[in-house]
């Protein structure tokens, strides 16, 4: 394959071109098992509310859903297909930023749509490919911390480069307009916009210097020839969804790190880098550039990556800091809560066909004013096995657990995670807990290679629990209750939410459950996030087609869901070619902040390249949207 195509492929594919997968099985097999399996259809049911999930009364595109004990106050929207932004009637949207707009005087004007920006320009403006992100409020100053999650060379760099990286200049612009991006935001009477040269704006790229801490950090497999200590790595990368703390700084995910490393000289993988799919050609072509991405260089430079990061966005002179005891995997997101006895509490998942749901338990507690020294650096890091009837425990990963030194346990977790046991799963991506009830959610993307191969590991990935669907397409967002309402515990119940699905292609497993219908099916959910009145809000990164399977889905959109009664409702569609992802809202709830990454077409200008955006959505009442 061509670089330039490999540079074209989704973070999935190039994933999938170092592990191709075989044939599949045959289809009817495939749905004779999957409705056969306990957990499925009639089997699960709904917690805490006593409501059967996979019996709930459908909805209808037609009516405002008026749901028991809360609402949807707005008319669920239809699918669309086009390159807009649609939103019910009496919302209305604007864009607040797109990639390239400055963040400070000196680059207006940096961003071209024929010539992108310069590299002297391209960590002053707003970074590429949004994804997650989270509020700030210092005093009466709104600040937004936003990921960047990875760049498209052929519309940054010059034609002539024909997406690939021809010089160290061209590999330092796109790691520029990667990573992080901290803002200001005001509302200047015409919505809210960023404020130029604000002190709190700031680009937090592949470079930039940070720290690590936990029990991995300066272990011997952090170390690397510019850093013998092990302390001080550079960059994050690949930043994917988000979190935030209980004492109000930014968490950051590394999310598919594993692209971003070459190598120029022949060289056999070890079981860590076979495990994480690392080896052969980068993406980017960074090795070819920068020794630090050269496998046969710095082996050990990819260990540096993959982590949580601590991001302090209210403080600009600050170093982020890289937490180790969080384990290294493809993060989607970070979710943290408060155990019952005060601990500290992170959920997270790892994004990729098989692996794991995870979470760290801190050893210290914490209380609003009080110090938080230690608790991202010392606890334990669990597992999550889910048992077929509808139970699972936390298994905790420990040098007596898996037999391996803590620090390895952290750098490669996922060898960790297999030791013990851990349940496969569809892709974990978002993590979300839920405000007013002690119960998790996680949406399960999809995974073609269920009941189909083993992950990297030789895990098995049958068909059952939370996973009941043989090459599954569409996903699921399973939910879990922590045992005696707390979230330190180590045991729980499970069940699902919602399996997405096709009703009027399928009329077996694959139409989804019975809080889907034609008026409100989607396939691929990833993003999701609670608002403060306990509604659940689900974006999806899918297959935008509408054709075959998924013919009827239309474009990838923003549903919300109402916990206690399974009902799902349509609130937003993206243009096409796009994913929506990132959620957050203003102090007063007011104006929800939504990410519209990679659109299609030349969305949002009109003219030009496409932009990736970020963009507010608000009520024409002045009503609270969050």
């Amino acid at each position: 394959m061509k670089k330039q195509d490999i540079v074209r492929l989704s973070w999935d594919e190039f994933d999938e071109m170092r592990d191709p997968r075989p044939d599949a099985n045959a289809f009817d097999s495939v749905v004779e098992r999957a409705i056969s399996r306990r957990g499925f259809l009639g089997g699960v049911l709904a917690f805490g509310s006593g409501a059967a999930v996979m019996g709930t009364g459908v909805l209808s595109s037609t009516h405002t859903v008026r749901a028991e004990g809360a609402s949807f106050a707005f008319r669920p929207i239809d699918i669309a297909t086009d390159h807009e932004i649609h939103v019910p009637n009496g919302y209305e949207w604007k864009t607040l930023v797109r990639w390239g707009d400055p963040l400070f005087k000196e680059a207006e004007g940096a961003y071209s749509p024929d010539t992108s920006v310069s590299v002297a320009m391209s960590d002053k403006i707003f970074g590429e490919n949004t994804d997650g992100m989270e509020t700030f409020v210092d005093g009466d100053k709104i600040v937004l911390a936003i990921n960047s999650e990875y760049a498209n060379p052929e519309i940054n760099l010059p034609a002539a480069s024909e997406g690939v990286p021809q010089n160290a200049d061209e590999v330092r612009l796109l790691k520029n307009i990667q990573g992080v991006t901290v803002i200001e935001i005001a509302d200047n009477g015409n919505g809210y916009a960023v404020v130029l040269d604000s002190r709190y704006n700031r680009r937090i790229t592949h470079e930039t210097p940070m720290t690590m801490d936990g029990p991995a950090a300066g272990g011997d497999l952090v170390k690397t020839k510019a850093d013998p200590e092990g302390l001080t790595p550079k960059g994050t990368m690949n930043n994917c969804g988000s979190g935030k703390t209980l004492w109000g700084t930014y968490l950051t995910c590394e999310e598919n790190f594993n692209g971003y490393f070459g190598t120029t000289a022949e060289r056999e993988a070890t079981e860590g880098e076979v495990r994480y799919g690392i080896g052969g050609e980068g993406r980017y072509a960074y090795e070819k550039f920068d020794p630090r991405f050269d496998l046969s260089k710095e082996p050990n430079e990819p260990n540096r990556h993959g982590w949580v990061t601590e991001i302090d966005p209210l403080d600009p002179s600050s170093t982020p800091i890289k937490h180790t005891a969080l384990g290294r995997f493809k993060h989607e997101n970070a979710e943290m809560v408060q155990a019952a006895d005060g601990r500290v509490v992170v959920y997270m998942g790892d994004d990729e066909r098989g692996e794991f749901i995870y979470k760290y338990v801190s050893n210290g507690t914490w209380a609003e004013g009080q110090p938080t020294d230690g608790l991202l650096s010392e606890g334990t890091l669990y597992v999550a096995r889910f048992n077929d009837d509808m139970t699972g425990e936390w298994l905790a990963l420990t040098p007596e657990t898996t037999d391996m030194p803590i620090e390895e346990i952290l750098v490669f977790a996922r060898i960790a995670g297999s030791k013990v046991g851990a349940t496969t799963m569809d892709r974990p991506e978002w993590v979300a807990a839920n405000p007013l009830h002690v119960e998790v959610y996680c949406a399960l993307t999809n995974n073609k290679n269920r009941g189909v191969k083993a992950n990297a590991g030789g895990d098995e990935q049958s068909v059952g629990g939370p996973n009941p669907r043989e090459t599954n397409n569409y996903g699921q967002i399973v939910r879990w209750r922590p045992e005696g309402e707390d979230h330190g515990a180590e045991r729980f119940t499970w069940d699902l939410y919602v399996m997405a699905g096709n009703p009027t292609v399928y009329n077996n497993a694959y139409a989804g459950s019975d809080n889907v219908n034609e008026g409100n099916m989607f396939n691929s959910p990833d993003g999701m996030a609670f608002s403060s009145d306990g509604m659940l809000w689900i974006q999806t990164d899918g297959d935008d087609s509408n054709e075959g399977e998924f013919e009827g889905q239309g474009n990838n959109q923003m549903l919300v869901g109402n916990p206690e009664t399974g009902e799902i409702a349509r609130f937003l569609t993206a243009p096409n070619g796009a994913e929506v992802t990132g959620l957050c809202w203003s102090p007063d709830k007011k104006v929800a902040f939504v990410g519209i990454q990679h659109p299609g077409g030349s969305w949002p200008d009109g003219n030009g390249k496409p932009r990736s955006s970020v963009i507010a959505v608000w009520r024409e009442d002045g009503g609270a949207i969050g």
